[in-house]
């Protein structure tokens, strides 16, 4: 008859469901690059920590590094969104804490390549009733190309 193996860890971290790539989705998907940042052209890295309860919620948060231009207030809403695992550590209710790294980064627009448009047409002369109608018309063809700025 063999033992039921004890947990060798008396405390256990606390964890984001999916683990730290889907968590880093999570982010990434709830930010928005805040306006006065975007303006003034301001990239880099909030560092946040954050407290954690025993039912996997934040609770505090607090700016380790920031940023300013409002991004530490935007990692800071992202933050206080996720919601972790926490696996019981025999009956005690902790308080975990957690540092959290948010990349803000302008958003980089790509040139793209527009196809050209041919446009034809074809110039007719008005006649009057009493002229006899004109034997060719000349056809003029134009391609007409747009370039991104």
């Amino acid at each position: 008859m063999e033992r039921e193996k004890k947990d060798k860890d008396f405390v256990h971290q606390p964890e984001y469901p999916g683990g730290p790539k889907a968590m880093s989705q999570f982010i990434y998907s709830q930010l928005r690059y805040p306006p006065e940042a975007q303006a003034a052209g301001i990239e880099g890295r909030v560092i946040v920590e954050c407290d954690i309860n025993e039912a996997g919620e934040v609770v505090a948060t607090r700016v380790l590094k920031g940023l300013g231009y409002g991004c530490d207030e935007e990692a800071i809403r992202v933050v206080r969104l996720l919601r972790f695992r926490v696996k019981r550590t025999r009956g005690l209710r902790l308080l975990f804490h957690k540092k959290i790294h948010i990349e803000f980064k302008q958003p980089r627009f790509e040139p793209v390549a527009l196809p050209s448009v041919a446009v034809q047409y074809q110039l007719v002369p008005v006649t009057t009733s009493s002229e006899a109608p004109p034997q060719s018309s000349a056809v003029y063809e134009y391609t007409i190309s747009w370039m991104p700025r």
